[in-house]
């Protein structure tokens, strides 16, 4: 399963300064995909992936002193494409 994770940096300094010391801090079964920051360097947009979202509470709790999370289970463009098609079929 795939998830957009949104980090609201609460102090990005701090936060790089971690990750270099650190890594990401990821347990065991959940997967960074990739990531992008915005320009004005206040939030980072992640995918990850994993079979457990529970395994997201441990890793959060590494990082929450300095960032807040949305984290949102997605799927891509062509699976969405796949259920609006398989919906509409059934309501034919």
């Amino acid at each position: 399963m795939q998830f957009m994770v949104i980090e609201h940096f609460k102090d990005v300094a701090a936060i790089y300064q971690r990750f270099a010391e650190r890594g990401r801090m990821l347990p065991e079964g959940l997967s960074f995909v990739s990531s992008w920051i915005d320009q004005d360097l206040q939030r980072c947009f992640q995918v990850m992936e994993t079979d457990d979202p529970n395994l997201f509470a441990e890793w959060t709790a590494c990082w929450n002193d300095l960032a807040d999370f949305e984290i949102i289970p997605v799927f891509n463009s062509q699976e969405a494409a796949a259920r609006v098609a398989s919906a509409v079929h059934r309501s034919d």
